[in-house]
């Protein structure tokens, strides 16, 4: 009997730190994306696009994304959600700003 309530202790213990970590972890995700480093931009559209996007959609992992007349939006909405193998990307690693400027480019070319 004590041996029981002994592993429901420990049990419930666990499952209590795994409970607040997880809680922890959301805090610190969603500090992450409402405090965009502010020291730094991009330059501009195409250095995103060769910095990160290039890696996948150049070389054969994703599909291509020029030539093909994207809506922005659509592009916006894939980048932040991600889908299938794309990660998603969060503010902290492309703002809006950029972000918006990357949709219209690959739109354009």
């Amino acid at each position: 009997m004590r041996k029981t309530k002994s592993i429901r202790t420990v049990t419930a213990l666990m499952l209590s730190i795994s409970v607040v970590a997880a809680m922890m972890a959301d805090i610190a995700r969603a500090a992450a994306e409402t405090n965009t480093d502010k020291g730094f931009r991009w330059r501009d559209a195409a250095e995103v696009y060769s910095k990160v996007c290039s890696y996948c959609h150049e070389g054969q992992v994703g599909p291509r994304l020029f030539g093909r007349e994207l809506p922005p939006e659509y592009i916006r909405a894939i980048v932040r959600n991600g889908n299938r193998a794309m990660p998603p990307f969060r503010p902290s690693e492309i703002d809006d700003e950029s972000l918006a400027k990357l949709a219209e480019y690959i739109q354009r070319n």
